[in-house]
């Protein structure tokens, strides 16, 4: 079974529908209704204008099966549904209307290109997570094994005595077969509403994507479109000046490699945890959404322009539209600051350890514990209790370890993302204060459990349930895995918490300006805040 879905939205380039022009459209009956695979060639004329609109979402929601099992049924002469265009009377392009994941998957063959050669390369900026390498990988190994290459088949054409009957009978229906196609009348503003109208029908539009797609030229969805693909992919923000593109590519990339890096495997292979979990997946668009909008105070009125309540619109400011780019940059520069807070190793930085704060009691990576996390951090920030935080964190985090099952037991209760993220949120505020309250383990179990949001969810108990079998399950050996990452976790030497080996400094014990030395014997591992900001707030308060 695949465990990656086929990145293909490098084959067909996005471009704008363009405003409607007061010129005919080509009439429908006057185009083609077929297309020859033939067509599709990097040197195509039909390839060459094939286009998708700029809201469009990725083409990376088909497994490998599904990708080889699409070739195999063209090259068979099975149904397969007419690809739905619509052509520009201004560019003259043919824009994808419904069918870009077929289109695609038959493109991917012709240019052996499943996510990992030289077109997916240039539009990623060479920039491919292992991921995405794998089920390329995976898709081109199927299709050689049934059908074969497209230049298998092109071969066995050309060289019939030399080719298998098999592969010499598909090479012939491959020359005899096309693509139906049907056409949409009308200008781009019937050509857009024809595409939601198709596109939420068989496989609807998830709500976080649609939300991204109707806000596309708004902040928040050009910043969280950069993130998620480091800034390459295609460019959402390309009609800005150059200067603010570099930046928004610049920060994307950096805060792409300090949450998503290194990635993450479907099993739990190494200590050296991303903080974000998998930047390949459909639950990473919308956990960044959700980050983008939660650091810069976004509400969901302020960029919907329909389903929200009219009251509520009213006390809202609307999002506008982003014009030049500032206001993305500046959500971008927000999220950097946020992201910066709870790891890497600037100086501001907490250092959070992934598996004691973003990784489940199975090993499995929590969007809503990240959100979590990084609303706590904010709100420490905020209210100026990140020293009084730290003074407390080792035996904070050793009681989130100790009941890291109370994770499950709200994500089970509440779901994933935003609907536990507030309860994750509630636990977090309602253990710190209780150690700040001197309160014992059993106290604070009782205090979590008076929680109106939490009383019948937290629930103690010696282990998780597990079905028990032969073979150890890929569960269990994330829960190997998680918990010998924990036990073997160095600590900060001077809040005691464990270190994130991304996220540490070196610390002189005795300070420079005492007189210490750069020898190893007066150097010691902490966390990049307590190295900083609390060391020297202490210092201060202890010379005072």
């Amino acid at each position: 079974m695949a465990t990656h879905m086929v990145n293909m939205d490098a084959l067909i380039p996005r471009e704008d529908f363009e405003a409607v022009a007061p010129e005919l459209t080509t009439l429908p009956s006057s185009l083609s209704t077929n297309m020859r695979i033939t067509d599709l060639g990097p040197e195509g004329f039909t390839y060459n204008v094939l286009r998708k609109p700029d809201f469009q979402r990725e083409t990376a929601n088909w497994s490998p099966e599904k990708v080889a099992e699409l070739v195999k049924s063209f090259l068979e002469g099975d149904l397969i549904p007419s690809i739905i265009l619509w052509r520009s009377p201004i560019s003259r392009n043919i824009f994808v209307i419904d069918g870009a994941h077929r289109l695609s998957s038959l493109i991917s063959w012709v240019h052996d290109d499943y996510g990992d050669k030289h077109s997916s390369i240039r539009f990623f900026d060479n920039n491919i997570p292992a991921e995405q390498k794998r089920a390329a990988e995976a898709t081109r190994k199927l299709i050689n094994e049934t059908v074969g290459s497209y230049n298998d088949l092109s071969l066995a054409l050309r060289n019939p005595d030399t080719a298998t009957n098999e592969r010499l009978r598909l090479a012939q229906n491959l020359s005899a077969f096309a693509i139906d196609l049907q056409w949409v009348a009308g200008g781009a503003e019937k050509a857009e509403s024809s595409f939601f109208r198709i596109n939420q029908q068989a496989t609807p539009i998830e709500s976080t994507e649609l939300d991204m797609i109707k806000a596309r030229s708004k902040p928040n969805a050009l910043a969280a479109r950069a993130f998620i693909r480091a800034g390459t992919g295609h460019k959402y923000w390309s009609t800005f000046e150059d200067s603010a593109q570099a930046e928004i590519e610049s920060i994307a990339k950096e805060v792409y490699d300090l949450i998503f890096k290194p990635g993450l495997e479907q099993s739990i292979r190494t200590s050296d945890l991303p903080v974000a979990g998998r930047g390949y997946s459909a639950d990473s668009v919308k956990m960044i959404f959700e980050l983008v909008n939660y650091v810069n105070g976004l509400q969901p009125e302020m960029w919907r322009e329909e389903g929200s309540n009219k009251r509520s619109r009213k006390s809202v400011q609307p999002l506008a539209d982003d014009e030049n780019g500032e206001v993305t940059l500046s959500f971008m520069r927000a999220v950097k600051r946020a992201s910066g807070r709870i790891a890497g190793n600037s100086p501001a930085s907490m250092g959070l350890h992934p598996a004691v704060y973003f990784y489940s009691a199975t090993g499995r990576f929590q969007p809503a514990a990240f959100l979590a996390a990084v609303t706590f951090i904010q709100e420490l920030t905020k209210k100026r209790h990140l020293a009084s935080f730290t003074k407390h964190r080792a035996e904070f985090e050793e009681f989130l370890v100790t009941h890291k099952y109370f994770l499950n037991q709200i994500v089970r209760r509440y779901g994933s993302m935003q609907r536990s993220t507030p309860p994750i949120l509630l636990m977090y505020e309602t253990i710190f204060a209780s150690f700040r309250d001197g309160l014992t383990k059993s106290q604070i179990i009782e205090r979590l459990q008076e929680q109106s949001a939490l009383k019948s969810t937290i629930k103690v108990t010696d282990e998780e349930d597990q079905s028990q079998g032969r073979n150890f399950s890929a569960k269990t050996k994330n829960v190997l895995v998680l918990n010998a990452t924990l036990d073997s976790a160095p600590g900060c030497n001077i809040c005691n918490a464990r270190l994130d080996l991304r996220s540490i400094t070196i610390d002189h014990k005795v300070r420079k300006a005492d007189g210490g030395t750069g020898v190893s014997d007066n150097g010691q591992l902490t966390h990049p805040y307590c190295n900083s900001g609390f060391k020297e707030r202490r210092a201060v308060i202890g010379s005072g």
